[in-house]
């Protein structure tokens, strides 16, 4: 993997891990075709197996209770919308999302300040502005930055969005292939920034964690083995200390938001307003400098990395002195 996006490198992986869950589910003496075995409530259905496996590989009970949970899985799958230039689903609230956000909810950071209890954030529908902007998301891609339109292209399976204040976004292994978008990042921000661009930036900052997820386990790690969690480090993105594999895959989020921020302003699009070009040229500098900040963090525990992960932090050190 490379901090650059390669869609010729995306669908390597994607296959490695589609044989994977192709073998986790033979096991289980269940059987799904390659275009099955990348979608998210299929994946999720190989990592339930696994856990059953593991446990009890004889379980009739069980392994029966997996063969009806691949069949939900099945259900879910569905043809993208024809209006987009991406074969990807925007999917409305499913089993499998609404079991990845609790998950994600447990991690959220508590804070005692919430009278009324914890902030939520729940799996919504898609509405015909939403989808208006996500086409002309991928419009804005495919002119200034075609390479990351085609690598999101090969690895975004379904985009869920959602609505609450918990969670501005995530990705989960567990259902690997499907992002979660909070729905007002599709808005114009207050600062300016136009809604698509808003948008393009959360879709590439979620598709380099899938391509971080997907590298990890499909090629070289980018971390060498440490005892138990290993240290924890300050983070630009998140309020709570965070592990090393936290840190890097910000480190590798940040330098694609500048590299987009980058393409956004040298393109010079006409359409581009004044208050517009001032917003991305803002956002860009802030991205900047929380890049220097984790590649900077990132360098204090280069033993701590293999040489994949030396290589792509390099590379994201280049993006941080060229514009921070």
């Amino acid at each position: 993997m490379r901090v650059e996006p390669d869609a010729g490198q995306s669908a390597e992986e994607r296959a490695v891990l589609a044989h994977m869950t192709q073998t986790i589910l033979a096991r289980a003496d269940l059987t799904v075709t390659p275009p099955e075995s990348t979608h998210p409530a299929v994946i999720e259905t190989a990592h339930v197996a696994q856990r059953v496996l593991r446990a009890d590989p004889s379980d009739p009970l069980r392994l029966r209770a997996l063969g009806r949970m691949l069949e939900r899985a099945r259900a879910d799958i569905a043809d993208p919308p024809p209006e987009l230039g991406w074969p990807v689903d925007l999917v409305a609230p499913r089993a499998h999302l609404e079991r990845s956000v609790a998950r994600a909810l447990k991690a959220v950071p508590k804070q005692e300040d919430h009278a009324t209890g914890p902030p939520a954030s729940a799996v919504v529908g898609w509405r015909d502005a939403d989808t208006e902007t996500i086409r002309e998301t991928t419009i804005l891609l495919a002119e200034v930055w075609p390479e990351a339109c085609a690598e999101l292209g090969e690895i975004l399976v379904q985009i869920a969005l959602l609505h609450g204040p918990a969670i501005d976004g995530f990705t989960d292994f567990g259902v690997h292939g499907a992002v979660f978008v909070r729905r007002d990042r599709l808005d114009r921000g207050a600062d300016g920034l136009p809604g698509p661009v808003r948008l393009a930036e959360a879709l590439v900052h979620e598709g380099a964690h899938t391509r971080c997820n997907a590298a990890t386990v499909a090629a070289e790690p980018f971390l060498r083995p440490a005892e138990g969690d290993g240290p924890l480090v300050a983070t630009p993105l998140r309020a709570d200390p965070r592990p090393l594999t936290g840190l890097f895959q910000q480190a590798v989020v940040l330098a694609r938001s500048v590299l987009l921020y980058r393409h956004l302003l040298d393109a010079d699009r006409p359409a581009t307003t004044t208050e517009a070009a001032n917003a991305i040229r803002t956002r860009h500098d802030l991205l900047a400098r929380s890049a220097t900040d984790a590649v900077g963090t990132l360098r204090d525990h280069r033993d701590a990395l293999t040489g994949h992960g030396l290589s792509v932090l390099d590379q994201a050190v280049d993006v941080a002195r060229t514009h921070g």
